[in-house]
């Protein structure tokens, strides 16, 4: 329900023609409802308006967004983004803008902005802002220039008047009266005009004192000298790829009234090099994740990229997501390469979140696992993992303390099974979301598992989509469910009562995926049995689905 400041700004901002006539006497405490308001009436007009004059030094747009609620629109976002820059002449109080967590999914409902989208707007708006800065700068030095020459001018035509008093005057006292006189009209001017002057000796001293300095300190003071011009840091997450890798890389590169900060890195289908190029381009500071998709690393490859990402101190979250390392001992140096990757690793102090699908690197998970902290939270989908690598995780130092784990597409059988269990023990206390979809886990095998699933006192998420369960293994699951309190969402499989005739005995998830659900079967009655259930048990806050591609694990936090 809305509240009556937040009826009354919606109000106000649907009529822009008002606007001239209510700007000028808000106060500053209610400039943050009548931005919401603008952003959820889709008012770019409001939106520019508001931003240019924005009263605080800090402006948070975006975030994590409530459950139902939209992206801010394409327009108001642009609007909100050339303020900023129309700001900058108007001396607008503004010094951080942050946008973290603003992008939409492209093409989604209400026309939001992606994250593709955003990251080109960014860089176009620094650059603008660049180019503006500097025509401002031609035009004071245009205007410097002119006023010199006036004041030369005017020393000049005092010089003369000088030179012709002292050759009227025959008095010597009076000569030198007026040789003070001149000379101390002279001195003013000459101060006046030696302000620009000790201005520029100042600038140029601190930058020597800078290349005096060590080595060790050159990038941060590099930073610090370059951050003397800028008038607003822009946060943001930044989205890279092969179209828009270029315009990030001038604006990254770029000094002036703004600075493009990152929060996250995404960067897609771009080499080695070029990524090489970002991370040494972006602010050390502030940096907290990387995601790298469908780059073809190589073991080598990601071996060159650690002990940049070592560089930045507040790294928590590293995903790399089809990267292709592809690790074969008959090739010619990957045992070395294997070897570099296991000690960039061990240089990352702060990392929490590790995500690695389809890296095709089974039998290497110690190797991939090899940090100084242990890890809060773990994706490991399409790893292939082998018995060995469950066996290590199980009774690794990451185990006690993960959260969330994600062990998706690894198939599972009664040889990996009691590494899973004793898995699932060490973290009883401490993991809050668990993903097994996809791992062939059948009636029998699920029995043997349900007791070390119900002994995780703190889980909120359970999915378990696409595993060859019958109506029977279905029931004693979520029998169990609802006996564990802290259970907040389970993402149950269809049983193979509900599919089509012609299923393996043991399909796979890829099989239960595209195979048809028997339109003669009730699909509502398996959900009237499972809901009965919780009926019965009186859990009203334990929702139950069995829809994969709109299932989230985050709206339960």
């Amino acid at each position: 329900m809305l509240s009556l400041v937040s009826l009354c700004a919606k109000e106000v901002v649907s009529d822009h023609s008002s606007s001239p006539g209510w700007l000028q006497w808000v106060p500053r405490e209610l400039y943050r409802p009548l931005l919401e308001a603008a952003f959820a009436s889709c008012r770019p007009l409001a939106v520019g308006e508001l931003v240019q004059r924005w009263p605080e030094r800090t402006l948070r747009v975006g975030g994590r967004r409530k459950q139902g609620q939209t992206a801010p629109n394409r327009l108001c976002i642009q609007a909100l983004l050339l303020a900023v820059v129309r700001g900058l002449s108007d001396r607008c109080s503004l010094q951080i803008l942050d946008l973290c967590g603003l992008q939409g999914d492209e093409g989604g409902m209400g026309d939001p902005m992606g994250g593709w989208s955003l990251t080109v707007a960014l860089c176009t708006m620094v650059v603008q802002a660049r180019a503006g800065a500097q025509r401002s700068q031609r035009k004071e030095g245009e205007w410097e220039r002119k006023r010199f020459s006036a004041l030369e001018r005017d020393r000049d035509i005092k010089r003369e008047r000088g030179q012709r008093k002292r050759g009227q005057e025959l008095n010597g006292d009076e000569t030198s009266n007026d040789r003070e006189k001149i000379g101390s009209s002279g001195l003013v001017s000459e101060e006046d005009l030696s302000k620009g002057v000790r201005r520029r000796m100042e600038m140029r001293k601190k930058q020597e004192k800078a290349m005096t300095g060590s080595e060790g300190n050159k990038i941060e003071t590099d930073e610090k000298e370059a951050d003397n011009e800028v008038l607003v840091h822009v946060r943001a997450d930044l989205f890279v790829n092969a179209r828009s890798w270029e315009r990030v890389r001038v604006a990254l590169s770029t000094s002036g009234p703004l600075k493009l900060q990152c929060r996250y890195l995404r960067v897609e289908e771009i080499s080695v090099s070029s990524i090489r190029t970002l991370l040494d381009l972006l602010p050390r500071r502030g940096l907290l994740g990387i995601d790298v998709r469908y780059s073809s690393l190589g073991v080598a490859g990601l071996a060159e990229l650690l002990p940049l990402l070592s560089t930045f101190p507040a790294l928590k979250s590293l995903r790399l997501h089809y990267c292709n390392l592809d690790f074969r001992r008959d090739h010619v140096g990957q045992e070395e390469a294997l070897r570099d990757l296991s000690r960039g690793l061990t240089h990352l102090q702060e990392l929490r979140r590790l995500s690695l699908t389809a890296l095709r690197l089974p039998g290497q998970l110690r190797v991939l696992l090899s940090l100084p902290q242990p890890l809060e939270i773990l994706e490991l989908p399409y790893l292939s993992l082998s018995p060995a690598d469950l066996a290590y995780l199980s009774c690794s130092h990451h185990a006690s303390t993960l959260q969330q784990l994600d062990l998706s597409e690894n198939r599972l059988d009664v040889n990996t099974l009691p590494s899973i269990c004793r898995l699932l023990s060490q973290a009883s206390s401490s993991l809050q979301h668990l993903s097994l979809s996809g791992c062939g886990l059948t009636d029998g095998l699920l029995g043997l598992l349900l007791p070390s699933l119900g002994g995780c006192w703190a889980l909120k998420s359970l999915a378990l989509a696409l595993n060859p369960l019958c109506m029977t293994g279905l029931m004693d699951l979520v029998r169990m469910a609802v006996r564990m309190r802290s259970l907040r969402q389970l993402l149950y499989p269809n049983p193979l009562e509900d599919y089509q005739p012609g299923l393996p005995d043991l399909p796979s998830s890829a099989q239960l995926l595209d195979w048809p659900l028997d339109e003669a079967t009730d699909i509502n009655l398996t959900s009237s049995q499972l809901n009965r259930v919780l009926i019965d048990s009186g859990r009203s806050d334990l929702f139950l689905t069995c829809d994969l591609l709109n299932y989230d694990k985050d709206l339960v936090d």
